[in-house]
């Protein structure tokens, strides 16, 4: 089992830029498809971005791709999400997830088996 806690969130103003990092214990992410999730009140949690198990590819929803960017870094045990030119709608609670099965990163919720608690983005206008 591995277990995920997020860092990084807070409040930013719009066109700023953030670093959301997500550790994880336990195991190590190498042997597993890493992603980013967010959820704004209200609404349905989303996928934002995707990265494999070597870095190889990486998936990004459309509607962020160009200002967003997922890294990893299976030594530290860490994956990042850099976010630039941000908006008031970007405004969610992010949550970094793991999927164990799978052979590339996928938008699809279920697929992902372990998830953190999440952290708190606020982009004021």
């Amino acid at each position: 089992q591995v277990q995920l806690v997020e860092s990084g969130g807070g409040l930013v103003q719009a066109g700023g830029s953030l670093r959301l990092s997500c550790a994880a214990s336990g195991r190590t992410i190498s042997s597993y498809i890493m992603a980013w999730f967010r959820q704004a009140p209200g609404k349905e949690r989303e996928f934002v971005a995707g990265i494999s198990r070597s870095a190889s590819i990486t998936t990004y929803s459309d509607s962020l791709k160009g200002r967003f960017t997922i890294s990893r870094d299976n030594a530290k045990n860490t994956v990042s999400l850099r976010m630039s030119s941000l908006k008031p709608e970007d405004t969610a609670v992010y949550y970094c997830a793991a999927d164990g099965r799978g052979l590339r990163p996928t938008i699809t919720l279920q697929q992902y088996d372990y998830w953190g608690q999440g952290t708190q983005v606020t982009v004021s206008s």
